[in-house]
């Protein structure tokens, strides 16, 4: 009985147990299964909402629980998940991968996982470790403020960059180092935001393609953006050291130091910049980051420099100005620099102060039109909602006999109390075609100083105006002008005159050089800073291009060093003596004419070169004398030279002064075929002349080929054609040499080297129908014996 209510008790207390359990199991699966948030619902729209009504809803939403107007606890959170659905339904493939999956996210920090894990039955959630920095409901409100998106990026910070430097921090949800830094970063952020510095923060695991387009590959990573240029943070994050990088940004010659030596030449050059110049005051020595951040902002407008107040060398700019010393001071010099335009001091001067400043001194009070920009902002666009601005232009020379009418414009000009009038002039031969129109000059001939009233009505060049009167000065002049502006403030249709004025020159383009040199400069201390920095792994492409190029180049040079090392190796032998001569000892060698080797024929090389040639082998000769030796050898090699690749050529020249008897015994032998010799009695009295004579010797089959020099130059009746077993050729030759033996006298005394030259100026040919096996061949029964060989005693 007791054992019986024991396991009742057992059973009584089991029941309940495991009724939680399944509860649990129920109320998990459930939770589970449902998605963390329904951005539809959130932002209170139907899946079939158009981009504008999720676009207007987003916008009601955000102003309601926007965490600086909206004080209930939950306002954060509810802030974060109302960007968090728009950045989902916004984008058209974010939103149909929801819709099909229901997945949140479309990339993942680094990876193609989402944050919750499912391998196979075991469910892996990131709120199981309860990670502040890993959820995607609790990412730091402080960063979501600057959460870049790549459309922004391009189109928002990319441009804007250009006026002020941006700070940009990569991160991601799962990234543990990331803790580590953001105090410093935090603190960096406060800082730099007040002075007027960019910031932005990229989530990889939303914006993994913005990521990718930074040269980001890993986190945390922070980077600077200016002027549209990418430059990484490579230091321990430290705010000195953020500070410093910020300031590194900077082109370097924003602000010029300003002493008692340069300050004339400094304000002088107003003219020539046609900006107006700041000077800055200050105790400390090093110019204060945020005078020069506001420099890069207005470098367009304004000239800056710095003056040390704790330097004795500007003691007098001081005096000069009464300069307190205890707070900064800035002062802009327009055309007057011996009295500043404007003058701010205070002792903790903010960005707002100097903003201010310099937009309303960014002209000065006739400043000269120098490209189109500049003309579109002194005289703008007539806008409906806005007042009508006008331009008073005088037309004139920068010679010197100008100057006393510009003078007086700027004087009248800078009495100038209304705001909708602006003053500028224009210097006629820079601004040929604009000026042409406003004085209707259609001879494009310099006319007198004109003043011409102006109002542009649309961004095509549209413009009304009006012609006011010829300006040299006068007190005259000046009160017609007066009259015709306050005519002008009653009455704005006295702008009579209507034109498209062409777009003005940019009278700076010569300075683009500089700014080249300057960008090269720019560019390669960034490589620079790449290469000592980035690691190995990006920077392996790069280096492989470098010594990929430099080992060609290396290559090249050492195989043309080794090959002209080799032909000056190839001199000429010494001339052996007489005695040498005689007992057929002399074996000489060509020098090379473009890289052919021609071995003379001699009793020394007779048996290798043709006597016991290889078969399929053939020795080209080349028949000579002395005299014309150096130019029919150099003729030979460059006619020669296209086919010293074939392996079965070889190349010989054979010395008619030493060998004659040698030729005249090989010619012998064919002469009934080749009919070289004339028929007559009168020709065995002749001796012939083979010079430029070409043979294709086949040392195993016995059998020659003959080429024929063709003569060119005065004697017009020696010409002939190369031979190929015609026998009119040498026969008729003969007969004519024989007819008018005066005359051959007379050629064979005055022929030139030219001539010599051009016998073998059909040789190419020649050999190209030798390779294809088209010439005639001569075959012998025997080579001439070596006594014929031997050298004439």
């Amino acid at each position: 009985m007791k054992k019986k209510v024991t396991v009742m008790a057992r059973s009584k207390l089991s029941l309940p147990l495991a009724i939680v359990v399944v509860l649990h199991v129920l109320l998990a699966g459930l939770v589970y299964a449902e998605p963390e948030m329904d951005p539809y619902k959130i932002l209170g729209v139907t899946k079939g909402a158009s981009q504008a009504e999720i676009k207007k809803f987003y916008k009601r939403l955000a102003k309601e629980w926007h965490p600086d107007k909206n004080k209930d606890p939950g306002a954060e959170d509810m802030f974060i998940k109302i960007t968090k659905s728009y950045e989902i339904l916004s984008n058209e493939e974010k939103r149909a991968n929801y819709d099909r999956y229901g997945q949140m996210d479309d990339t993942q920090p680094y990876g193609n996982t989402h944050y919750g894990h499912r391998h196979d039955s075991f469910y892996f959630d990131e709120s199981f470790f309860n990670f502040p920095f890993n959820s995607k409901n609790h990412r730091d409100f402080a960063d979501s403020k600057y959460t870049l998106h790549f459309n922004q990026y391009v189109n928002d910070v990319v441009p804007d960059s250009y006026k002020r430097p941006y700070l940009i921090k990569i991160t991601s949800d799962w990234c543990f180092s990331c803790i580590h830094i953001e105090p410093v970063w935090k603190e960096v952020v406060q800082e730099m935001e007040s002075l007027g510095v960019g910031v932005g923060v990229v989530d990889v695991g939303y914006e993994r393609r913005l990521a990718n387009h930074l040269g980001a590959h890993r986190t945390p990573s922070i980077l600077g953006v200016i002027n549209g240029k990418v430059t990484f943070f490579h230091y321990a994050v430290a705010k000195e050291h953020l500070r410093q990088f910020v300031e590194d940004l900077l082109p370097q010659r924003l602000v010029e130091r300003v002493t008692d030596k340069n300050d004339l030449q400094f304000l002088n050059s107003w003219h020539e910049l046609n900006k107006p110049h700041v000077l800055l005051f200050d105790q400390v020595p090093a110019v204060p980051l945020l005078y020069k951040l506001a420099a890069f902002a207005y470098k367009d407008y304004l000239q800056f420099g710095y003056v040390d107040q704790g330097l004795s060398e500007t003691a007098n700019l001081q005096k000069q100005f009464n300069i307190n010393t205890y707070a900064p001071t800035m002062l802009v010099f327009k055309e007057n620099i011996d009295k500043p335009a404007d003058i701010i001091q205070a002792k903790g001067m903010k960005k707002q102060i100097i903003d201010e400043f310099m937009s309303n001194n960014k002209f000065l009070l006739a400043p000269r039109l120098v490209n189109q920009k500049l003309f579109d902002e002194l005289c703008p666009v007539k806008q409906f909602h806005r007042r009508r601005k006008y331009c008073v232009l005088l037309i004139t020379g920068d010679e010197e006999i100008f100057s006393f009418g510009n003078q007086a414009f700027l004087s009248f000009a800078s009495t100038n109390t209304r705001e909708v009038v602006r003053f500028a002039y224009v210097y006629q031969r820079l601004q040929q075609p604009l000026c042409d129109i406003l004085t209707q000059n259609k001879d494009s001939v310099q006319s007198q100083p004109q003043v011409v009233i102006l109002e542009r009505r649309n961004a095509a060049g549209k413009a009304f105006f009006k012609p006011v009167t010829a300006w040299n000065g006068s007190e005259e002049d000046k009160q017609c002008l007066q009259e015709e502006l306050e005519r002008l403030q009653k009455d704005p249709s006295i702008l009579i005159h209507d034109a498209m004025l062409p777009e003005l020159n940019n009278e700076f383009a010569s300075m683009f050089i500089i700014r080249w040199i300057y960008a090269s400069y720019d560019y390669l201390s960034e490589v620079i800073d790449d290469i000592l920095h980035n690691n190995w792994r990006e920077m392996m492409p790069l280096l492989s291009l470098i010594f990929s190029a430099l080992f060609i180049l290396f290559g090249t040079v050492v195989i043309q060093a080794f090959s002209d090392s080799s032909d000056d190796k190839q001199t000429k032998p010494k001339a052996k003596d007489g005695t040498k001569a005689e007992n057929g000892e002399m074996h000489e060698k060509c020098f090379s004419k473009n890289f052919v080797e021609v071995t003379e024929l001699t009793d020394i090389t007779y048996m290798s070169n043709l006597v016991k040639l290889r078969p399929g082998h053939m020795n080209i000769v080349l028949v000579l004398t002395d005299a014309s030796k150096n130019i029919l050898l150099s003729k030979f090699a460059k006619e020669v030279y296209s086919f010293t690749g074939s392996l079965t050529l070889h190349f010989s020249f054979l010395n008619l002064d030493k060998h004659s008897e040698w030729m005249n015994t090989l010619l012998e032998y064919t002469q009934d075929a080749m009919q070289i010799d004339a028929d007559d009695d009168e020709g065995a009295n002749r001796k012939m002349d083979y010079t430029g004579y070409v043979l294709a010797l086949n040392g195993h089959k016995k059998y020659l080929c003959l080429f024929k020099p063709v003569y060119t130059g005065e004697d017009l009746d020696s010409k002939s054609s190369e031979d190929e077993g015609a026998a009119s050729g040498g026969r008729s030759r003969s007969r004519s040499r024989d007819d008018h033996p005066p005359r051959k006298s007379n050629r064979a005394r005055s022929i030139s080297t030219l001539q010599i030259h051009h016998k073998l100026d059909r040789l190419g040919l020649w050999m190209e129908r030798l390779m294809e096996g088209t010439l005639p061949r001569y075959y012998i029964p025997a080579w001439p014996g070596l006594d014929k060989i031997t050298p004439n005693k």
